[in-house]
């Protein structure tokens, strides 16, 4: 069966867009302050670190390893239905923990379960979210509208722990969770009035099946490694949360083993960073980033390394120096993220970008745990500073060689040739077509 032809962007897309944009702002407040709340519950509870580290897993395992078949499942199904749904088996699970801290009747289990419920809840919102703004916003904002999350993200970072400690004397555990029952629906409302614009489907070919949901996961699987430039892309988004993500973990090391400094100093690195989050997001809003996106990413990485670098030299003495760097790294997580965000809703095909955030996301997030298993022993034996050198100098080492790497460069021009065919495993008789999969997609107005 024909699909009828898709219509371009609508000029009245920010009316569109904004609503949607400010219900999932307020989403991801509650979802920062019960993180914030449950995170410090556990810790005056229970005092143990394994818990921590438990909850932490449990936090992040549904994105690894559930986030690329959710994906898949986000290319084939209603994108606005799969936000819908996720938002509300958020809200009612956290319903469901309310009132068990409201009986007295919680446990420690029951919060495990409550954080695997909303990261795997999270494996499909956010993909559902990320693919459809190159259906809802015209390419040119994309990184404009990246830069606006950024900053959102670096507010949450400064506001968040403290409006979440300022709420826990105020209210109960069961007050805060209801605020976070209320951020969902306020995220899911407009998502009722708006229709979300879907991506174009290929019809089966005549006489074969339709494609399964493990047969279009392979596909997506191919897709990546057909495309040199997109690969680079995922494995140095890979390597970079190897390096990086433990100098988080080891940052209250670093202040109490190294610069003797006590929580508050800790808290203002963290707001550092933070500020410098808002106004990396707000350059990025305003300035858009270079003509090619993936160039601005790669310089903002090279900023990115020399701030690890400096918080890493940085002496004991100076640790107004380090707060400088915090700031550095702040700013610069916008300019990398951002435009590289864009470069997936640009160039990849919309019915493709579920299952390519999602490889993005699971095998950056797989590195966290193994990168900490590495870093831990380095740090103990040099020193902490050690892996702040070391990360923030193979940073930018690795962002200099790619400048010289043609295929990342010109990643945003598509995959070489244009002409590669995706077969699906196991089905031989079933071929994706260049003219399938490398057609331009013409999109749909927000209003149809």
């Amino acid at each position: 069966m024909e699909s009828k032809p898709l219509q371009p962007v609508s000029k009245r897309w920010l009316a569109t867009f904004l609503p949607i944009w400010v219900g999932q702002a307020f989403s991801l407040l509650g979802t920062q302050l019960v993180q914030f709340a449950l995170i410090w519950y556990l810790t005056k509870t229970t005092g143990s670190a394994a818990v921590l580290a438990t909850a932490t897993l449990v936090g992040l395992l549904p994105q690894v390893f559930l986030g690329p078949i959710a994906g898949t499942l986000v290319d084939r199904w209603n994108r606005r239905t799969v936000m819908m749904v996720a938002d509300s088996v958020i809200a009612l699970a956290t319903v469901g923990l309310a009132l068990l801290f409201w009986t007295g009747q919680v446990q420690v289990w029951q919060i495990y379960l409550l954080m695997f419920v909303r990261s795997a809840a999270g494996a499909f919102h956010w993909p559902a979210m990320q693919a459809s703004v190159s259906l809802m916003v015209p390419k040119e904002h994309f990184a404009r509208i990246q830069g606006f999350n950024q900053m959102l993200m670096g507010g949450l970072s400064i506001f968040a722990a403290p409006l979440g400690a300022l709420l826990l004397e105020l209210l109960p555990m069961q007050g805060i969770l209801a605020i976070d029952i209320g951020t969902a629906l306020l995220a899911v409302l407009p998502l009722f009035f708006v229709k979300i614009p879907q991506p174009l489907r290929q019809a089966p070919v005549e006489g074969t099946q339709p494609t399964t949901v493990w047969q279009e996961f392979k596909i997506g699987i191919r897709y990546v490694a057909s495309w040199p430039g997109l690969l680079m892309i995922v494995f140095l988004a890979m390597i970079i949360n190897l390096l990086l993500t433990p100098a988080t973990s080891l940052q209250p090391l670093l202040i109490t083993k190294h610069f003797g400094g006590e929580a508050i100093h800790l808290a203002w690195m963290e707001s550092a960073f933070g500020v410098g989050m808002i106004l990396g997001g707000l350059a990025l809003s305003i300035w858009g980033g270079f003509r090619r996106r993936v160039v601005t990413s790669l310089v903002g990485l090279v900023g990115l390394g020399l701030g690890m670098l400096l918080i890493g030299f940085t002496p004991a003495s100076a640790f107004t120096m380090a707060i400088l760097a915090a700031f550095i790294v702040g700013v610069m997580q916008p300019i990398v993220n951002g435009p590289l965000i864009a470069v997936v809703q640009a160039a990849v095909e919309p019915e493709m970008q579920g299952r390519v955030f999602t490889l993005i996301s699971s095998g950056a997030g797989a590195m966290s745990p193994l990168g900490l298993l590495i870093a831990a022993p380095v740090a103990d034996y040099f020193g902490v500073r050690t892996w702040y050198v070391i990360g923030g100098a193979v940073t930018i080492l690795l962002a200099i060689a790619s400048f010289s790497i043609p295929a990342i460069i010109k990643v945003e021009e598509g995959r070489p040739g244009g002409k590669a065919v995706l077969k699906a495993a196991e089905t031989p008789d079933l071929v994706l077509s260049a003219a399938a999969i490398d057609a331009p997609a013409h999109l749909p107005s927000p209003g149809d």
